[in-house]
């Protein structure tokens, strides 16, 4: 079985990438975040023709995750249980963003989650993210713990070590690599669930992500931020995982190259 993740950065602007890719890599689950479109926007049948139904959660912002799979669907959850909402500066209330969407998909089940991104330290974001990771190592507990096998998949919008930057002075006083946001992850670890490192199709460290500024990518100035967190039944059975930095090359791309596991199942 062949699971991934990728933040394709609006699923409308990046459809031809990604159908190009689901025909060359065949997944049989794909996490999908940023999708950048409202739920019944989703390009459900362009993809239904390359053999893949899709549960879908977006509103058309900046938001919005999905799961595409080709070996079904079953007990699908929009949004966590407890998921904290945001209380943007100029609202009244707080929203509750679209930003995690779980099924299970044959043998597995999985999240696809699209961690909030932090903004600055001192930002209100920076907290409401700490409140959001903390809120899914909460509701995962009793998935992490069972015996089928488990993944919350995605992007974290946290690097988990300083080996997993190009440059930690580049990121000193940012967010994604702070303390407290790695303490979220040591918590998801304690948790029951594992990092899944993927191995890198070049250099020597598997990025995920690459700005589009500044020839990021092609000086391989990047970041491991989409990650495989998976139990132990999950951990188990992963015969490969590696990024697919090739999804990331040319023109009208995503930043972020979708990060795929193989599982023997």
């Amino acid at each position: 079985m062949r699971i991934a993740t990728w933040n394709i950065n609006s699923v409308t602007a990046r459809l031809p990438k990604l159908l190009e890719w689901l025909e060359s890599a065949k997944p049989d689950v794909v996490c999908l975040q940023e999708l950048k479109c409202a739920t019944d926007a989703f390009p459900y049948e362009e993809v239904r023709a390359l053999g893949y139904e899709t549960e879908a959660h977006g509103t058309g912002r900046w938001n919005g995750v999905a799961i595409l799979s080709r070996v079904g669907f079953a007990d699908v959850v929009r949004d966590l249980p407890g998921q904290p909402g945001y209380l943007a500066d100029d609202a009244l209330l707080p929203s509750l963003e679209p930003r995690a969407i779980a099924a299970t998909c044959g043998p597995v089940r999985v999240w696809s989650v699209y961690v909030p991104n932090g903004r600055e330290v001192d930002h209100a974001h920076y907290r409401y993210k700490l409140d959001w990771l903390e809120t899914l190592r909460q509701d995962v507990l009793a998935d992490a713990a069972g015996e089928r096998p488990f993944a919350v998949l995605g992007d974290y919008n946290v690097a988990p070590t300083d080996e997993d930057v190009f440059d930690t002075a580049a990121f000193e006083g940012q967010t994604h690599v702070t303390p407290l946001e790695r303490a979220a992850l040591a918590n998801l670890r304690e948790a029951g669930l594992a990092d899944v490192v993927p191995r890198a199709l070049k250099y020597d460290r598997p990025y995920t992500y690459w700005d589009y500024r500044q020839l990021a990518f092609p000086k391989n100035r990047g970041m491991r931020i989409d990650l495989v967190y998976g139990n132990a039944p999950f951990t188990a059975a992963v015969t490969d995982s590696y990024v697919d930095r090739e999804a990331r090359k040319g023109k009208g791309t995503s930043d972020h190259a979708p990060v795929v596991v193989d599982l023997a199942l």
